[in-house]
């Protein structure tokens, strides 16, 4: 009965839209369907919010705020042609990417969501990069953090850190092969060259002020957004409606409940359905597949995310959700098969020796690049700054 009248909702709203093709009408009934569940449940709405508002001041604020203070006050000081001339080369030759556009892809991988889009769309605004360029960029530089990939999702939620890190990789190789797959266009090369380069100096107290202005702003967004879609999915949790067409769904493809409710919850807020499905008694590989198409495909909350970057422009924001879900795709591909052909013994070992083989493996490797690329850095500074 419950599963008939989800479909009725369903076909009454498609159908007003057929017959009307009115957005605002649409949209009016839905928030209105909400406002109802609220009234009739208001405590999952006040258990969203507090979620919401934890996972924003606790987890997303501490990190993100000090970052977007530091990252302005680098583009304040020139930093996008520092970062161009130092490596912008060997960072954005094999992506097919203008020189520029490498502090924007350092900044999605060290950080992830949503500063790719961010400073991508600062680029384009200050005519640095095209459009063309901006759309291409949007799908390159659109990555979750290192951050949640290992700690939240490998450590946290897996238990297993070499998991995590295979995740991470997948990310990372899926960015790359994106940029391999998207057309770059014939003005690439060459669009650097054409621009002039214009700098005008600020002195550092209006800089610090400019950036923690610019900080807050965005950070109030992205908790807005991290908030509201957390009411969402709490409602969701608790839905009859909800949890027939889960049922349904497990049913029709043989899947565990757990998983498709997770996966569903996922597409709307990536956090909540990775944690649903770590939790559940399904294989690890289902779990790699669904959970690296997640973090990569970003859920919807991210996307509104990206379109609060781009709405100003004229982007294409359905060419940018269908590389996602290509990435999201990619990602699971190269995620089940690193894990079943390369690391499946290593995987499985026991969770202390495995962050001990971790974390020294890490060090090695952090210390290598270290050596070779700090010689190198040094040249490049000293070709820079033209110092004798």
């Amino acid at each position: 009965m419950e599963f008939l009248l989800y479909f009725l909702i369903c076909a009454i709203i498609i159908l007003l839209y057929i017959l009307f093709k009115n957005t605002n009408l649409i949209v009016t009934i839905i928030c209105s369907i909400l406002i109802v569940q609220i009234i009739t449940a208001p405590k999952l709405c006040i258990d969203g919010v507090i979620m919401g508002s934890s996972l924003f001041f606790y987890k997303v604020f501490p990190s993100l705020f000090s970052f977007l203070v530091v990252c302005n006050i680098i583009l304040c000081y020139d930093g996008i042609n520092i970062y161009s001339k130092l490596i912008g080369k060997i960072l954005c030759k094999p992506l097919k990417l203008p020189v520029s556009c490498s502090f924007v892809v350092i900044i999605s991988t060290l950080c992830g969501y949503p500063l790719g889009a961010k400073y991508a769309c600062e680029l384009y605004e200050k005519n640095i990069i095209d459009s063309f360029t901006c759309e291409r960029l949007l799908n390159i530089a659109s990555n979750a953090s290192p951050i949640f990939i290992v700690g939240s999702v490998g450590i946290s939620m897996l238990k297993n850190s070499f998991i995590g890190y295979i995740l991470l990789l997948s990310n990372f190789l899926s960015c790359i092969v994106m940029g391999l797959l998207l057309p770059a266009g014939k003005s690439y090369k060459n669009y650097d060259s054409n621009k002039t380069h214009n700098y005008v100096h600020e002195n550092m107290g209006t800089s610090i002020k400019k950036s923690i202005e610019n900080s807050l702003t965005t950070c109030i967004s992205i908790g807005g957004f991290i908030i509201m879609f957390s009411v969402i999915d709490n409602i969701l949790k608790h839905n009859l409606l909800f949890h027939s067409l889960v049922y349904r769904i497990s049913n029709i493809i043989g899947i565990p409940k757990d998983i498709v409710e997770g996966t569903l919850l996922g597409v709307i807020e990536m956090t909540n359905g990775c944690n649903l499905i770590s939790s559940s008694a399904a294989s690890i590989t289902l779990k790699l597949i669904i959970i690296g198409f997640l973090f990569t495909f970003s859920g919807i909350c991210i996307i509104f995310q990206v379109y609060s970057f781009t709405y100003k422009f004229k982007i294409s924001m359905k060419k940018y959700v269908i590389g996602k879900v290509l990435q999201g795709t990619i990602c699971s591909i190269i995620s089940f098969l690193l894990y079943n052909l390369s690391f499946h013994k290593l995987s499985t070992q026991t969770f202390l020796p495995n962050y001990k083989i971790t974390g020294n493996l890490s060090n090695v490797f952090i210390l290598t690049l270290i050596l070779l690329i700090v010689p190198w850095l040094l040249f490049k500074l000293k070709q820079l700054f033209h110092i004798s």
